[in-house]
């Protein structure tokens, strides 16, 4: 079936649960529905015609009522550094959008998008310089982690490492607390324990600052890690390098932190891009410290990655030591300067865009 021009739903839409709902209603087997998602997430199969254990009925119903989105890889891109691919994935109306794969000492990361394109406008992020095209269903983040998974089983990976996805960061291109509904049902998805089973504790969500999404991964206790892009620890700072910061103030947004941490007694990583001259100083490093001191939080900095609209320059890194010695010594908190991987193929935080076909 050629899904551009459907309006079927995708399969990779529908949580377990509803899928059983569904099931019910036409009157099929619940043990259908358990061989079905096992094809779906625990084999990663591309087509129907895999699914060759389900009964014809069964599959001839489904086929009718879903289609099973496999988004061609419109370009890929391999990193020197050997551990770091880049797909460029297009999606059933033709948006472009794309995924990375990392791999560490015995794991392997995907980062994915959640959006085509983003609203928040952040000056030195390359999908912030796109602009917004549209939000991405559950099935479409979704698909780029069984995308993936699949990468990671048909093909040997160095030192023998794992074959099965373990971390999954929801930072690629887009802001996923701007498609909050989406983006949790496709968590809600792959962490199923019958599929990829992903743990929450090895999945993490960024978001610039989207004040209402916080407050209501607090009220829903959702369980994953969040992590928040500060950039500015004054308002005028941040809103300089963060436009969203207009719209949700400094000060709104630390306060929903706290709401964050006290409600859910859980700890929250701060991001920070280190931009030489920007906000790399010392004098910025202790307002980083007493912007968050006092709550259970670590600071991740961000040496700045090239795009071409920004034309700042990535902090060296005697500044970025000094700034992990202030924030450690001055105000006990801990912090990590992030490894920098893919940023030959634009596969770095903040490089992510898709150009359109």
């Amino acid at each position: 079936m050629d899904f551009r021009a459907s309006s079927v739903r995708s399969i990779l839409d529908l949580p377990r649960r509803e899928l059983t709902e569904r099931f019910a209603e036409w009157d099929l087997s619940p043990v259908h529905v358990a061989r079905l998602w096992s094809y779906l997430y625990w084999e990663c199969v591309e087509s129907w015609g895999e699914m060759e254990e389900l009964p014809a009925k069964v599959l001839r119903r489904v086929e009718a009522e879903f289609h099973l989105p496999v988004p061609p890889v419109a370009r890929e891109a391999h990193s020197a550094d050997g551990f770091t691919r880049k797909f460029l994935l297009e999606q059933g109306d033709g948006r472009r959008i794309e995924a990375v794969l990392m791999r560490f000492t015995g794991r392997a990361t995907a980062c994915v998008s959640s959006q085509a394109g983003c609203a928040m406008g952040c000056t030195f992020c390359a999908t912030g310089q796109m602009g917004f095209q549209r939000h991405l269903g559950p099935g479409e983040i979704v698909a780029q982690a069984l995308h993936i998974q699949r990468i990671l089983r048909r093909e040997p990976a160095p030192r023998g490492e794992p074959v099965r996805l373990r971390n999954l960061v929801l930072m690629g291109m887009g802001e996923p607390l701007h498609n909050y509904d989406s983006v949790m049902t496709a968590v809600d998805i792959l962490r199923d324990q019958s599929g990829l089973a992903l743990g929450a504790a090895r999945i993490t969500l960024s978001t610039v600052g989207v004040v209402p999404g916080i407050l209501r991964l607090a009220e829903e206790a959702r369980p994953v890690h969040l992590a928040v892009s500060l950039h500015g620890a004054t308002q005028a700072d941040r809103a300089a390098l963060v436009p969203a910061a207009r719209k949700w103030p400094l000060d709104e947004l630390m306060d929903a932190c706290r709401v964050y941490t006290t409600k859910l007694s859980r700890k929250i990583f701060f991001e920070w891009t280190l931009i030489e001259g920007v906000n790399d100083s010392e004098d910025h490093a202790h307002a980083v410290g007493r912007l968050i001191r006092g709550m259970p939080a670590q600071v991740n900095l961000i040496p700045l990655n090239p795009t071409t609209g920004y034309d700042g320059a990535p902090s060296r890194r005697e500044a970025a030591r000094r700034f992990q010695d202030i924030l450690a010594e001055g105000y006990g908190l801990p912090s990590t300067v992030r490894q920098r991987r893919g940023i030959d193929i634009a596969a770095g935080c903040g490089q992510l865009a898709a150009p359109e076909a």
